[in-house]
């Protein structure tokens, strides 16, 4: 059976790593177009799949990944309204556009399409990835096509579309408060003494392999804690300034300010 082609529109950070993804996937680079005014080209050399415009990527693809801005959507589905009116039936929508659902993607592109609502984080540009998605209207075996497809981009992880915006604001925004926490970190290092190269990279290091630990080991991240917070030691002192600072109750606050900016964003 022949497999599916995936269309791009918009090849931006997140789309291009997802571009990359399906090309290093089943299907290959030859079932992967990548339409952008800026990119396509360039790195549709690069990955060794073909360039070409929205309108030709709306006419062949079996998937439609529609990776502009929440802004400039409804703008970009427009004049490609005719094209997939015909092609209703064979093709799936795939939108990662933050705060717009479903319903309004469908209301968007004129047509009531399957859709497959993902949030990626920028993660999958190294393959470890966390997208939640949401598919309405998607036959299981659409979906399994997707889901192998998208494999080496990272974690993918069936959501109920009105949770979606809370998954985004930790797992589509946590990279940025991760990355602020791992500067810091480095920055304690040098502080102390440390090269700031090395103080990076064992500041890196220790995020990466403690959110494997996370993972791997089941344990809930205060148990983690306390194992290493032995009584009198120096972490526990480390924590308690932590504490003092206020550091959970800003990380809260943080995912909170962020879910209601995606709610926000979802009734422009």
């Amino acid at each position: 059976m022949d497999h599916p082609i995936f269309g791009f529109i918009g090849c931006g950070n997140m789309g291009g790593a997802l571009a990359r993804a399906a090309c290093a996937g089943p299907a290959g680079p030859d079932q992967v177009l990548l339409a952008d005014h800026h990119k396509a080209q360039a790195l549709a050399q690069e990955l060794g799949c073909t360039a070409c415009t929205n309108e030709e990527a709306a006419q062949q693809s079996d998937f439609l990944f529609l990776g502009v801005k929440p802004q400039m959507m409804r703008e970009m589905l427009a004049p490609l309204q005719p094209i997939l009116a015909r092609r209703a039936g064979q093709l799936v929508l795939v939108s990662m556009a933050a705060g717009l659902t479903i319903s309004t993607i469908r209301e968007m592109a004129g047509g009531n399409y399957p859709v497959i609502r993902i949030m990626p984080n920028t993660p999958v540009q190294v393959g470890e990835g966390m997208a939640q998605y949401a598919a309405e209207d998607v036959p299981d075996a659409r979906l399994r096509d997707f889901l192998q497809a998208m494999a080496k981009a990272g974690r993918f992880d069936a959501l109920a579309e009105h949770l979606i915006d809370a998954g985004s604001a930790v797992s589509g925004c946590g990279p940025a408060y991760v990355c602020l926490f791992a500067e810091a970190l480095a920055d304690g290092g040098v502080a102390c003494g440390l090269p700031r190269d090395k103080a990076l990279q064992y500041a890196a290091q220790t995020l990466a392999g403690t959110a494997r630990l996370i993972l791997e080991s089941g344990k809930h991240p205060g148990q983690l804690k306390d194992a290493v917070c032995s009584p009198g030691g120096s972490t526990i002192q480390g924590v308690r300034k932590l504490e003092v600072g206020g550091l959970r109750g800003t990380v809260l606050e943080a995912v909170i300010a962020a879910y209601e900016k995606n709610r926000e964003l979802g009734k422009q």
